[in-house]
């Protein structure tokens, strides 16, 4: 019982049902690596490297912040610092969740396990860049980034160029949204010597910084759509997600916070679901014509 409980809250640690963020365009990448729906032993590997890489990185980022989260009052509950779980166990977990993904990327192909060594160190490097770095923002965008450039290698076995516009997307994206989030430890993050954009430029420039890069996304969306000869699926999809990049960055300003966490948890699942149904759908339709 006390295995299964500690994975219980392991889980609960990661939050694992973010995987959202990233998986649909993992799948996106999938998709149009195959120009359509890949085999399903290629989706299934691909979603379990993507999930067990995740699962890997955030458990290592509370492993390496244990110590910060222990002494900031907004995770001092988590279940490191709150002595739930012990520093082994999670070093544990990481090791096994980094296993599961190297063994299915090993399922997909020989390049896509050559590469799990350097997909796992990107994963793991953001969680010290905030030491070090004001742009952690984009490193954690990149460690996401990577996720639907590994899906067309998964599925190809070699790497397309026009692929890694969507890396830039998804860099973007999370970057700026990243950005939104710490806000909140601003006043902690320059106590205890982090670095971040809100840190270092204050809340209302950040919030500008984090505005610019959901602008860039949305022009390397719009480049993928040309790059890639996207339809009108494709289409209505950036627009409907400029649209809800719109209203997220509604729900926040440098006087009022308190709707952070529907901006960064609700929206941003939303956002990726969207874009992805939609790239699904042009894809599939175009397919069919």
């Amino acid at each position: 019982m006390s295995t299964l409980h500690n994975i219980r809250l392991s889980l609960e640690m990661i939050k694992w049902e973010h995987s959202v963020f990233a998986l649909p365009f993992a799948l996106c990448g999938a998709m149009l690596a195959a120009g359509g729906w890949p085999s399903v032993w290629q989706l299934v590997w691909i979603i379990a490297a993507m999930v067990s890489a995740r699962t890997a990185a955030m458990a290592f980022n509370r492993y390496a912040d244990a110590e910060i989260d222990a002494a900031n009052p907004r995770t001092q509950t988590r279940a490191v610092p709150a002595g739930l779980l012990s520093k082994r166990f999670v070093g544990a977990f990481v090791i096994g969740s980094s296993a599961v993904f190297v063994f299915s990327a090993a399922m997909l192909n020989r390049l896509t396990l050559l590469l799990s060594p350097v997909a796992l160190a990107v994963v793991f490097l953001y969680s010290y860049t905030k030491r070090f770095t004001r742009w952690s923002h984009l490193v954690l965008g990149f460690a996401l980034g990577i996720a639907p450039a590994a899906a067309w290698i998964a599925v190809r076995g070699s790497l397309d160029p026009r692929i890694l516009l969507l890396t830039g997307v998804v860099t973007f994206w999370v970057g700026g949204f990243d950005v939104l989030y710490a806000c909140q430890d601003c006043e902690f993050d320059l106590s205890f010597g982090l670095h971040s954009l809100p840190r270092h430029f204050g809340i209302p420039r950040a919030l500008l910084l984090a505005r610019m890069m959901h602008a860039i996304m949305l022009v390397l969306l719009i480049t993928v759509v040309v790059a890639f000869g996207l339809g009108k699926f494709a289409i209505a999809g950036v627009i409907i997600v400029a649209l809800l990049l719109s209203y997220e960055h509604s729900l926040v300003s440098a006087g009022d916070l308190s709707r952070l966490n529907a901006a960064f948890f609700t929206m941003n699942g939303v956002i990726s679901i969207v874009l992805f149904l939609f790239l699904a759908a042009d894809l599939l339709f175009q397919g069919f014509r």
